[in-house]
């Protein structure tokens, strides 16, 4: 049905809100920002850091980005020690996925450092393909990473299925051209993500195997 599968990361692959949010709180602590609540910090899971402190401070003055960016580093790279593990049924479903010939991408919010720790980390990085991250393109929900995911790949986007559980992977998959599937268990509601007419709600990682398995019998 799809010959390559794009995934999100945070929220989708690995749970790391809870680190996420406490690493940006502590960087506007540091910094002297407005103190963030837990439920704006989630709402821009999924941005690319200088977009996310634009929206978490409005009218932020650019000069204090890059320090923010600093601090939100240091404390989730290392400083933070807030829990972050793979969704239950990860690692298997996309061997499993992989061993049946299915092309499986990354396109994340995330820095390349960061999604280089997570790979070293996770030791998932053999599992994929290809990934770009926000600091190499433009930031979700512009399409522009998944366009250049499709050129790398040589995949149309009616052969690709965004995967993802924020309104800006959604956004983005739809504004690409492909399909797109909503996860429901990370940092967007579900009922926010219905808006784009995904293809699949998914409420546990392995349903992504079942559901393609399913297809392509019935197909």
């Amino acid at each position: 049905m799809y010959k390559l599968l794009i995934f999100d990361w945070d929220g989708t692959i690995i749970d790391s809100a809870a680190r996420i949010i406490s690493s940006m709180q502590q960087a506007a602590r540091d910094l002297d920002q407005p103190e963030l609540t837990d439920d704006a910090v989630r709402n821009i899971i999924g941005l690319g850091l200088p977009e996310a402190i634009r929206v978490l401070i409005p009218g932020v003055d650019e000069a204090v980005i890059p320090d923010m960016r600093e601090r939100y580093g240091y404390y989730y790279l290392g400083a933070d020690t807030t829990p972050t593990a793979l969704f239950e049924g990860v690692e298997s479903t996309l061997t499993n996925l992989k061993d049946k010939g299915y092309r499986l991408a990354v396109a994340t919010g995330k820095s390349r450092r960061g999604m280089q720790r997570v790979f070293d980390e996770t030791g998932l990085e053999h599992l994929f393909e290809l990934s770009r991250c926000a600091d190499e393109t433009t930031s979700k929900p512009d399409p522009h990473m998944l366009y250049e995911i499709l050129e790398q790949s040589g995949v149309d986007a009616k052969d690709a299925v965004m995967i993802g559980d924020t309104e800006f992977d959604l956004e983005m998959g739809v504004r690409a051209g492909m399909d797109t599937i909503a996860v429901s268990y990370g940092a967007h509601h579900i009922d926010r993500l219905k808006q784009f007419n995904p293809i699949l709600e998914m409420h546990a990682f392995p349903e992504l195997e079942n559901w393609l398995t399913d297809k392509s019998m019935n197909s």
